[in-house]
């Protein structure tokens, strides 16, 4: 009904859409080694000020992170069959430059978490970040 509201109000011909973008958030007991993990992976700078209790940043692609400082945050445990893991991240990666990317992961500080599978028709390699985030290298 509310959506009906908007609309009805609007004028004709402009977008009731006023979202710009949206930001993944990861909770981290330490953000800044997972900001400077995703930064690298991504093309992104890292801002001036580390220190803060929310790093944000922004790929070259238009991919936009931030990493939140939970002093209680625990990485989910994957795979468990308690489903702990409520969100993960798929990173998308040209099939040529997989291989590439992944020796990219390990190097900045990402670990394997499960072999190459198939979803459909692209491949996945999934991955652990420094802070224990579960994330999927996923072929295009």
């Amino acid at each position: 009904m509310a959506e009906n509201a908007m609309t009805e109000s609007a004028e004709p011909g402009k977008s009731t859409v006023f979202v710009e973008a949206g930001v993944l958030v990861l909770d981290c007991a330490e953000p800044e080694p997972v900001a400077e993990f995703y930064a690298k992976l991504l093309g992104a700078e890292l801002p001036a000020e580390m220190g803060v209790e929310l790093i944000e940043i922004a790929g070259d692609q238009g991919t936009r992170m931030a990493f939140r400082r939970d002093h209680g945050a625990a990485p989910p445990a994957w795979p468990r069959p308690h489903d702990s893991q409520q969100a993960h991240l798929h990173l998308l990666v040209p099939k040529d430059l997989m291989d590439d990317v992944e020796r990219q992961v390990i190097d900045y500080g990402g670990h394997p978490m499960e072999s190459e599978r198939k979803e459909g028709t692209e491949k996945v390699r999934i991955f652990g970040d420094p802070g224990g985030h579960s994330f999927a290298l996923r072929s295009v």
